[in-house]
C-alpha cells in the first residue's frame, strides 16, 4: 500500500521539480547570453555612441537606454561614456523611469563632480521630479496639484535651486527659476493650508511653526501675507503679545491693503473663514 501510494506521488512532484530547474538553466543561459554578447560587441566606443544617440533623437527611449548601458559596460571609461551617462538619465526620464533616472544622475554627480556638464545632472534631477510626479500631476488635475503630498516638489525645488546655485550662467538656469516659481508657490499655499489646519484644532505652536517655515524658505511667495496673518494669531493667542506686534508692524509696512488689517480683522480670523456669513 506505501509503495503504491508513492508511486502515484513521486512522478508528480519530479516533473513539478525538473520543470522549476530547466526554468532555472534556461534564465541563467539567456543572462549568461545577455552578458556574453555585451562583452563580445566589439564595436567602437564612438559607434556604439552615434547608435545609442540616434536612438535617443528617435524617441526610442527603451532602446537608446539599452544601447547606453552596452557602452557603459564595454567601455567604462572615456569621453563617451561619461557623456553616455547623461544622456542615459535623459532616456530613462523620457521613458518613463524616473528611480532609474534620479539614480543615474545621482551617480554621475558622485562620479564626476567637476564635469563640465554636471550642471545638467542636477537639471535633470529637478526636472524628473517636476515633470514625472508634480507637472503629470498639473497637467491631469491642475487644482488638486496643491492638495497632493508635496515630497517630490519639495525634491525639485531643491534640485533647481543648487543648480541655480552653483552654476547661476548654466544654459539651464533660467528654465529650472521658472520651475521654482511655480513649486515655490504651490509649496507656501501647502504650508500655509496645513498651518491653517493647526489653528482650527489651536495648536499655535505647530501653526506658527509652519508659517514661519513658508516665510523662511519661499520668500517672494504670494502667501506671504497670509502667513504673517497666521504668525499674528498664533502669537496672539499664545500671549506672545510682543512677538504679535512686530509681525503685524511688518504685515503693515508690506502688505496695507492686506484684509486680515482692514476691516477683516474686527471679524476674527475664524469668522472670515465661516461660511454661512458673520457671527452673532
Amino acid at each position: 500500500m506505501l509503495a503504491t501510494s508513492y508511486s502515484v506521488k513521486f512522478p508528480i512532484i519530479s516533473r513539478f521539480l525538473l520543470a522549476v530547474l530547466l526554468m532555472a538553466v534556461l534564465v541563467s543561459v539567456s543572462g549568461c547570453r545577455k552578458d556574453k554578447n555585451r562583452r563580445a560587441d566589439n564595436r567602437p566606443a564612438l559607434e556604439m555612441y552615434e547608435t545609442a544617440r540616434h536612438s535617443l533623437d528617435s524617441q526610442n527611449w527603451a532602446r537608446a537606454a539599452s544601447e547606453y548601458q552596452i557602452l557603459a559596460v564595454r567601455y567604462p571609461f572615456g569621453r563617451y561614456t561619461e557623456q553616455a551617462q547623461l544622456e542615459l538619465a535623459y532616456a530613462y526620464h523620457k521613458g518613463g523611469k524616473p528611480e532609474a533616472a534620479l539614480a543615474t544622475a545621482d551617480r554621475f554627480i558622485r562620479t564626476y563632480p567637476s564635469h563640465p556638464n554636471v550642471d545638467y545632472a542636477y537639471y535633470i534631477r529637478g526636472l524628473t521630479n517636476y515633470e514625472q510626479r508634480v507637472g503629470f500631476m498639473e497637467r491631469l488635475m491642475p487644482s488638486r496639484v496643491r492638495d497632493r503630498d508635496q515630497t517630490a516638489a519639495r525634491e525639485s525645488f531643491r534640485d533647481f535651486n543648487e543648480l541655480i546655485r552653483r552654476f547661476p550662467a548654466s544654459r539651464y538656469a533660467p528654465d529650472a527659476r521658472q520651475r521654482m516659481v511655480f513649486l515655490r508657490n504651490n509649496l507656501s499655499f501647502y504650508e500655509l493650508d496645513v498651518a491653517r489646519y493647526y489653528l482650527r484644532r489651536k495648536a499655535y505652536v505647530a501653526a506658527a511653526n509652519r508659517a514661519r517655515y513658508a516665510l523662511e524658505t519661499y520668500p517672494g511667495s504670494p502667501e506671504i501675507g497670509n502667513a504673517l496673518e497666521i504668525l499674528h494669531v498664533s502669537y496672539t493667542e499664545m500671549g506672545l503679545n510682543e512677538l504679535a506686534e512686530d509681525t503685524m508692524k511688518v504685515l503693515v509696512l508690506n502688505y496695507p491693503d492686506h484684509p486680515y488689517i482692514s476691516g477683516e480683522s474686527k471679524r476674527g480670523f475664524f469668522s472670515r473663514w465661516w461660511p454661512f456669513g458673520k457671527k452673532n
